[in-house]
Parts: C-alpha cells; structure tokens; sequence
C-alpha cells in the first residue's frame, strides 16, 4: 500500500489491497492480493481498458471466504509497464495473465474474472489455456457487435491511426480529476453510488499514469488490438473461442451500460456451452463496482461452491 492510501480516511471503503511487483521470465506485472479468510480457491481478476487492479476491490472484499484473489494490472495498465514485445493484443495480454497464474498458483486452476476488455481477455485464455481454468465470469465483456452505438462510436474512431493519437494528446490535457470524472459517469448507471474516497483514488491514479510515456501507447495497442479480433473471421475469431469454453460460466450485464449493449445477453447462452447470463437492472458497465455485493452473491450461487476438507 503506497504512502498516500495509508493516509487517506477510508471509514467504511475498503482501501486497496496491498501491492507488489513481480518479475515474471517475459515480463514485468504489478497486482494487487487479497488473501482468503477460509480456505479459499485461486482466483485472478483482469480489469478492462484504461483500468486496473483496484477496479476489483470490493468485489475481492466481498469474495474473500471463498477466494484467494490477485487482480493484475495488465501490461501497459495500472503501474505495469509496458510489454517487452510491444504486443497489446486480448490473446498477448492473455498470456501474460497465463503466465501470471502458472508462476502464482501452478498447476491449480482459478476462477477468472474480466471485465470488459478483461473479459475478451478472458476469452481467449479460457479457450487457449483451459487446463489453467476452473470458472469464468465476465463482466459487460468487450466481445464483437454488429454494430457500434451514439454511445460507444468514439472507440472505432480513436482506433483508427493518426486520429486517435491526436485525439489521446487532446484528451491527456484535461486534468486528472475531469478525466476520472468523465469515465465515472461514462461507465456507472448512477455515479451518485460512488464514495468520495473513491473519486480521489481514481483522480489520483489519472495523475499517476501520466507520469508513464508509454500511457497512449498501451491504450490505443490494446483497443486496436481489441478492434481487430472483432474483424477477424477466422477460426480463433472471439466467438468461436466461446465455443471451446466448458467450465462454468457466469456473464453479467448492465441494463444501463453505455458501452457494451445487454442486449447482447440474449445471444451468448448459444456462444458458451455452460453459460448463465443475468442483466443487471439498475447497473452501467462496471457491476463489480456498481454493485460488488450483488456480483459476489451471483457468484457465489451460480459457481461458488464450498471448499470440502481434504478435497
């Protein structure tokens, strides 16, 4: 926990889980751990684009009698740096997180959660690495629709190259505390839920990456990356990797996500063989902090399961 959490009045928020970096053989991650108050399973949270770990925070609170958590800060993200390759794509951050899981739980499959981008990212470790997999849940997942809405067209534009890097230097010049506003209220149903405390961490995250050069660049990678899998019409195209998915599965929606349509729910019961969908009523994009208890007792109904003795 940096000097800055230390200090800060949290009352009855969770404060940050506590952080640290770790050398991996391809790369360098910075995650954050929650250990389990019982006899917890490994589970590992991926955060969505221009998040990070501390986008998990109550949830892993709110799961942590039956969880072992780590949320990552993805490649470029959080304060990981960049990767060494320069791949920012959802199948080079999926083997990152493998990476991740074999050098943390082995060879013991976890529970993986993923929301949005993270949720692509999901995806495609679920489907390439399935021996690392014991459940998959995501959260509005950042996977291919027909079409873009008023509400989510400013992400294939800022794709595009030349225009979404003036764009990126337009919008770095904002101060942190408009941006982390703008997001808020982009990515929540009701930013009004979201405790002060909450509003200073995001503020002062924004300032924090400023301070990384490499802040466009792993933001425009990983979208164009993300972009193209939803161009892509081959066989490892996103929905077709749903199809290779056969753990348990639990995928959560917001009625009033400006970003990823629920509507798409409907679909996605015939794209994952052992899925169950649930739409949020009163939640925008981000349901594991919207509404972190109700995320862990649909969790905890669907897939958790008590951890037996000797088992």
């Amino acid at each position: 926990m940096t000097t800055s959490e230390s200090v800060r009045e949290y009352g009855d928020v969770l404060p940050p889980w506590p952080a640290e970096t770790l050398s991996l053989p391809g790369r360098t991650l910075h995650v954050r751990s929650a250990p389990t108050t019982g006899e917890g399973e490994p589970a590992v949270f991926i955060h969505g684009l221009g998040g990070s770990a501390m986008n998990w925070t109550d949830l892993m609170g709110a799961l942590q009698s039956r969880c072992e958590s780590i949320a990552v800060d993805l490649p470029g993200f959080g304060q990981s740096p960049p990767p060494r390759d320069g791949d920012y794509s959802p199948a080079a951050h999926a083997r990152a997180v493998a990476e991740l899981i074999e050098i943390r739980f082995g060879s013991q499959p976890v529970h993986l959660f993923g929301n949005s981008m993270g949720g692509a990212v999901s995806v495609q470790l679920a489907a390439r690495r399935p021996e690392l997999v014991r459940s998959v849940t995501l959260v509005s997942p950042a996977l291919p629709e027909r079409r873009p809405r008023r509400t989510n067209i400013h992400l294939p534009v800022i794709s595009i190259p030349g225009v979404g890097n003036s764009m990126m230097r337009k919008y770095l010049t904002l101060e942190p505390s408009r941006r982390a506003r703008a997001t808020i209220d982009l990515c929540f149903a009701d930013s009004g839920r979201v405790p002060e405390v909450r509003w200073e961490e995001f503020a002062d995250e924004v300032a924090k990456r400023d301070g990384h050069t490499y802040l466009a660049d792993a933001f425009l990678g990983s979208l164009r990356g993300l972009m193209a899998t939803y161009l892509d019409s081959g066989p490892d195209r996103p929905w077709q990797l749903t199809r290779r998915i056969t753990v348990p599965t639990l995928v959560i929606y917001g009625r009033h996500d400006k970003l990823v349509n629920s509507k798409m729910a409907h679909g996605v019961h015939d794209a994952f063989p052992n899925a169950q969908v649930v739409v949020l009523s009163d939640c925008g994009h981000v349901a594991q902090m919207e509404h972190p208890e109700e995320v862990a007792a649909l969790w905890l109904n669907i897939i958790g399961r008590p951890v037996r003795s000797g088992s």
